[in-house]
Parts: structure tokens; C-alpha cells; sequence
């Protein structure tokens, strides 16, 4: 990673196998918490970005806040222009949001991820994001 520019706060991780078959391309977990809100690093490789997904929950479950620690990405709700995302940048995803996150086509990124408790919290992984939305989005990095 320190060949490509991308230092990081937190550990990179392992290989995110189990959750392959949700990401186009090669994407990392770093567990850091446990409990009633567990937090995770996800790191990205260029061009990574996992499929369009819901979080669902109720009595205050269910919202993703994700927090870029390192490099580059975008975030994007369904309907909504593609978000930037640099160090420092946070997010709230609200439960019931279609959305995705994923790094630039040209820059790691990593980001901390937890989802809020509450009853009934859970994932839906929907459709990939395909190359075509994909290859569309800024090349500088800058919002859409």
C-alpha cells in the first residue's frame, strides 16, 4: 500500500472473502470493535466498490455512518450525484438508503463503518454497480 501512496490509521486487515461476491474488486476488513456497535476499517483497492445495498432497521437502527480515514472514494445514494470522499469526510446513510461506497478508480480508500442499533438491523445486497456507471464518474475526484 506505501507503494501507492496510501498510508492508513488503522490495520488494513484481511482479504473481505466473505463478503467477495457484494464487491467488484478486491476489498479488506479490519474488525476494530466489538458489541452493540461494532466497528470495522474497510479498505479498497483502486477501482473496488461494493454493490448497491440497503441497511434496514427500526427504533433508531439500521443508519451506516461511514468515515473516511485514508486516500480516496465516493459514495453514492440512489437518485442522488456521487459524494467525494477524502480523509475527514463522514456520512450518514439512513436506514432504507440505497447506496454504495467504493474507492476512485485511481486511489486506495479506506473508511471506518458501523450501523447504528436497533431492532430488526439488517443488510440487503442488491445489484453491482456496473462499469459503465462507474467508468461515468469524475475522473479528478472531485463531486459530480
Amino acid at each position: 500500500m506505501a507503494d501507492h501512496g496510501f498510508e492508513q490509521p488503522f490495520p488494513l486487515g484481511e482479504t473481505n472473502d466473505a463478503y467477495a461476491e457484494n464487491f467488484i474488486g478486491q476489498s479488506y476488513l479490519a474488525p476494530l470493535t466489538g458489541g452493540n456497535v461494532p466497528v470495522s476499517n474497510v479498505s479498497f483497492e483502486p477501482g473496488c466498490r461494493n454493490n448497491w445495498h440497503i441497511h434496514h432497521g427500526t427504533d433508531g437502527g439500521g443508519d451506516q455512518i461511514l468515515l473516511c480515514t485514508a486516500g480516496s472514494g465516493w459514495y453514492q445514494a440512489e437518485g442522488q450525484d456521487p459524494v467525494s470522499m477524502t480523509p475527514g469526510t463522514t456520512i450518514r446513510v439512513p436506514a432504507g438508503t440505497k447506496h454504495w461506497h467504493g474507492a476512485k478508480a485511481d486511489s486506495w480508500f479506506s473508511h471506518l463503518a458501523f450501523i447504528t442499533p436497533g431492532e430488526g438491523v439488517s443488510n440487503e445486497w442488491l445489484e453491482p454497480v456496473t462499469d459503465e456507471m462507474y467508468g461515468r464518474l469524475p475522473k479528478n475526484g472531485a463531486n459530480a
